[in-house]
């Protein structure tokens, strides 16, 4: 089933039991949910080391790829000095021991770590990629300007350059459309977008704040410890994300399949880019998904709904970049 933009299948939710954020423990599970992905043409996992505390990764690792799924993690420096050369190297190879040997296809750097000079880290990382461990280079978290210093680091001192950016990106979270997309499209990078439904607040869960009625797990402090972090970004836009759901069910569809067919057709994404990455911990939720995304443009008047979220709530993000 293709996508106009490629699917990415987040494996944040996979790892060991009794590990925060981890939904799905059984690998015969998780073989089933990538098997179904596999099946429908889709090729990319994302992990990281951060996810599950390593065992992600570790179960990332025991997966059969049926020869055709690619593997890309991150590195996150769990402290200043994370990305320190003499400390992302060692990250690197609990990588690529838990990954079993399976060939990284992108390595990014899951956020900055502004405390290691930029080019300290630029240089481990060519000496990581030269000694052939990854296939490509990436950044996530970035501002636009650290994104442009990179590149001319790498440029300068003949390091691989990033060619792949991980960032938020969905219909209620746009700042970065601004200034961050014409930067990696001038300087050559594809984008991979996460939280495409907002950590869950554009999906059927969706409640007004202060109904009474369930949220979605991350928006609950009973169940995710950073719920005040989600609900400062979203909340404000509640309201409009209301309006949309209410024009969505108009025409017959949900606001899960508005979120994921507005970035295919008419977000800044484009042909090319990286991918959307996607989660699933239910088969049946995954084949929603990977329907959902291959279906085509969105109603004219479902689109111009989107806009008026946009325009209604881009005053009320808290910040541009996620970290």
């Amino acid at each position: 089933m293709s996508t106009r933009i490629p699917l990415l299948l987040g494996a944040a939710q996979f790892g060991a039991p009794n590990t925060s954020g981890v939904r799905v423990t059984d690998l015969t599970a998780v073989q089933e949910l990538v098997d179904v992905f596999f099946s429908n043409g889709q090729v990319g996992i994302d992990t990281a080391r951060f996810y599950a505390g390593g065992t992600s990764e570790e179960l990332v690792g025991r997966l059969d790829f049926r020869d055709v799924g690619r593997v890309d993690t991150k590195n996150w420096p769990m402290q200043p000095g994370g990305h320190s050369a003499v400390t992302l190297k060692e990250t690197f190879e609990a990588t690529v021991k838990a990954l079993n040997g399976k060939k990284i296809r992108v390595y990014y750097l899951h956020k900055p770590d502004r405390s290691v000079p930029y080019e300290e880290t630029l240089e481990a990382i060519n000496d990581l990629y030269k000694a052939g461990g990854f296939e490509q280079f990436g950044i996530s978290n970035y501002a636009a300007w650290e994104v442009a210093e990179i590149v001319g680091i790498c440029a300068r001192r003949g390091f691989i350059k990033p060619t792949v950016y991980q960032g938020v990106y969905n219909l209620l979270d746009r700042l970065t459309e601004a200034e961050l997309f014409p930067c990696l499209r001038k300087l050559g990078l594809a984008y991979a977008a996460y939280m495409p439904l907002a950590s869950g607040f554009l999906t059927e869960q969706f409640a007004l704040p202060g109904s009474g009625a369930a949220l979605p797990s991350k928006f609950d402090a009973r169940f995710w410890a950073h719920a005040s972090f989600y609900t400062s970004r979203y909340f404000p836009g509640a309201p409009a994300v209301a309006e949309l759901r209410e024009v969505a069910h108009a025409h017959g569809l949900t606001l899960t399949e508005v979120a994921l067919r507005w970035l295919q057709w008419h977000s800044k994404l484009q042909p090319g880019d990286h991918g959307v990455v996607v989660g699933a911990n239910k088969i049946e939720h995954l084949r929603t998904t990977l329907a959902d995304s291959a279906k085509g443009p969105l109603p004219e008047p479902v689109v111009q709904a989107c806009e008026d979220v946009w325009t209604k709530t881009k005053g009320k993000i808290s910040h541009t970049y996620f970290f």
